[in-house]
């Protein structure tokens, strides 16, 4: 029963690129999910990675610090440089520039543990890596956006930090609290849940791109370059400085994707809520999640081919 829920999870990146592609051609199909139905879909996002965690996953950092540090900090450090200098290398238009900069600011996206999975990757790693990301959010999207952004338009640091805080921290507490105290609920959710966050993440991006597809008719040639620039360099970034640092190959691997992927349904969200004055700059974000999505299977595929082969024993 449960291969079905999995297998449409795995295919998360032919929904965002074929309902993408629809709201293109059908913009009334997808619009109705907008405003608050978008705030409410991040919500469920995020609850569903909540409901996976425990207390323990939390203490486990303890025990890989050095790995988990090296993937927070690439993140973090790697995106937002990339967002900031691609949107002033093409020159792009104010909305696409704060939209592809508060995106590349975003913690990693809950895909990418799916996408390691795939891969063969460190999974337990990913899963780490995105649960510290993701709370680190918190502080770092409303900081970064303000450093880099700031200079296009004004933004309003403490009401990112606001958001970032309702929207990801409140549903992920309330996740693990689930886990913690109401099991037998989360073993029967538990099954369906990461396809509901997909479904969520699809109708998000979707609906953006049917609102502005006008624009991105007129406009979208630049603003794909700039997210494919965005994510192929994440990507490739991510895995050399991982290995610069002498990570092995599987944990470069996994370090690799969680640098690449992105919280674009995050983005969305809080491009939404704080730059109502300008409201293309949520267009990057919903194409941000195709990119990655699609970009970060075929990675995936790659490296499933070519599997790590175990360490030989020296003795």
């Amino acid at each position: 029963m449960n291969r079905i829920p999995a297998l449409a999870t795995n295919l998360f990146p032919v929904w965002v690129l074929a309902c993408g592609a629809l709201a293109l051609a059908h913009p009334a199909w997808f619009t109705w999910f907008s405003g608050g139905f978008i705030t409410w879909g991040l919500a469920v996002i995020m609850l569903g990675m909540g409901i996976t965690l425990t207390v323990d996953d939390f203490t486990r950092v303890l025990k890989t610090p050095r790995a988990v540090g090296i993937g927070f900090a690439a993140h973090y450090a790697i995106m937002p440089f990339l967002g900031w200098s691609i949107a002033h290398l093409l020159k792009l238009e104010t909305p696409f520039a704060v939209g592809l900069i508060l995106v590349s600011c975003c913690p990693s996206g809950t895909a990418s543990n799916v996408v390691n999975y795939i891969a063969r990757s460190n999974v337990a790693l990913s899963v780490l890596i995105t649960m510290c990301s993701t709370m680190g959010a918190i502080v770092m999207t409303p900081l970064l956006t303000k450093w880099l952004a700031g200079q296009y338009v004004p933004v309003d640091a403490l009401g990112l930090f606001l958001s970032t805080l309702q929207i990801v921290l409140a549903p992920v507490v309330i996740g693990v609290a689930l886990n913690r105290f109401a099991p037998r609920f989360v073993k029967f959710v538990l099954p369906v849940s990461p396809l509901v966050s997909v479904l969520a993440i699809t109708l998000i991006c979707a609906s953006i791109i049917g609102a502005d597809a006008d624009k991105f008719e007129q406009s979208g040639g630049v603003l794909v370059l700039a997210v494919f620039l965005l994510h192929t360099g994440g990507f490739f970034l991510g895995y050399f400085s991982s290995r610069l640092l002498r990570c092995d190959e599987l944990t470069s691997r996994t370090i690799s994707i969680e640098v690449g992927m992105q919280n674009s349904g995050l983005g969305a969200a809080l491009a939404k809520a704080h730059f109502t004055s300008m409201p293309l700059a949520a267009l990057p974000c919903a194409i941000s999640a195709t990119f990655h999505s699609v970009i970060g299977s075929l990675l995936a595929g790659l490296w499933r081919l070519r599997p790590v082969k175990p360490a030989k024993d020296p003795a």
